[in-house]
């Protein structure tokens, strides 16, 4: 155990009555478990933070993400997905098909089909980052070893990242807010970010607090403000569209919006969040795997 606290239950898996076996040493558990090693085999699985399907949702893991699943009980598994959250996810959405992911999603969403024809009812529809695992190709479609087909154009290898995250950020305007989500039916402030970053190239923690910690070089000069720099206040963050103007997903609009920087400002100073930090990232290009 450590002495200056136990780690982030967010981001490691611990309870009175067990812990991951890589925790042994840092928490003291009756017992100690590997985990079970899932992929998320439907669109999108909402990550709880109780059993419960009216229990807060906390986030989601998308098609194809990893989860690693460390207790089951009545339906329910307690998992730790691939960007490290912790959380309980229904069972029936997960796959124990192992296969490595090859290429990404980098639209904003697209169908899943049985066949490879557009005139066949879809089976899902998945959403930017999606992971999947192609083994063929069969016309404009992916074949993927899951079984089934993705249009080819809507996905590109892992190792490719976006150029702009801003720009891709700006895909998802008018999408409606949703606490914990992570798709374009439905996002919230930190998962703009990361999903966005991610797309980048760039490791990208799940909360604003993880991220104001995580991300970037803090910026001083509050008058200079760059397109792209991260924009933090208590439990809310956003990113600069331009010099003048924030791109956020937020509760007043309800909505991923834009907006004059110094009218957002103004609003959350009222609501109570007075003080503001800005972080910048190295650049709009990063390489890296989405995997």
């Amino acid at each position: 155990m450590t002495t200056d606290g136990p780690p982030d239950p967010r981001l490691h898996p611990y309870r009175d009555d067990l812990a991951a076996e890589y925790l042994r040493g840092r928490i003291e558990a009756p017992r100690y478990v590997e985990g079970t090693l899932y992929r998320i085999g439907v669109s999108h699985l909402p990550l709880r933070r109780r059993p419960d399907p009216g229990g807060p949702l906390e986030t989601e893991g998308l098609f194809g993400e990893r989860a690693t699943v460390f207790d089951e009980k009545d339906g329910w598994g307690w998992a730790q997905l691939q960007d490290g959250y912790v959380g309980y996810l229904e069972m029936e959405g997960l796959r124990k098909d192992l296969v490595e992911p090859t290429h990404r999603l980098t639209v904003l969403r697209s169908y899943l089909y049985p066949e490879p024809d557009i005139k066949t009812p879809p089976l899902d529809l998945i959403s930017i980052n999606a992971l999947l695992a192609v083994e063929g190709r069969e016309g404009p479609f992916l074949k993927l070893a899951t079984g089934e087909y993705a249009f080819g154009r809507h996905a590109k290898p892992v190792e490719t990242a976006a150029e702009d995250y801003v720009a891709l950020a700006e895909t998802f305007l008018g999408t409606p807010y949703l606490w914990g989500g992570k798709t374009s039916l439905g996002l919230d402030c930190s998962g703009l970010v990361q999903l966005s970053l991610q797309a980048a190239g760039f490791d990208c923690p799940r909360d604003t607090d993880m991220q104001r910690d995580a991300l970037g070089e803090p910026v001083e000069d509050l008058t200079d403000l760059r397109r792209g720099d991260l924009v933090f206040w208590r439990g809310h963050v956003g990113m600069m569209r331009s010099t003048i103007t924030l791109l956020h997903a937020n509760a007043h609009h309800m909505a991923v919006a834009a907006e004059p920087l110094e009218d957002a400002r103004e609003r959350i100073a009222s609501e109570g969040a007075a003080e503001m930090e800005v972080r910048r990232m190295p650049g709009l290009t990063a390489g890296g795997s989405a995997v």
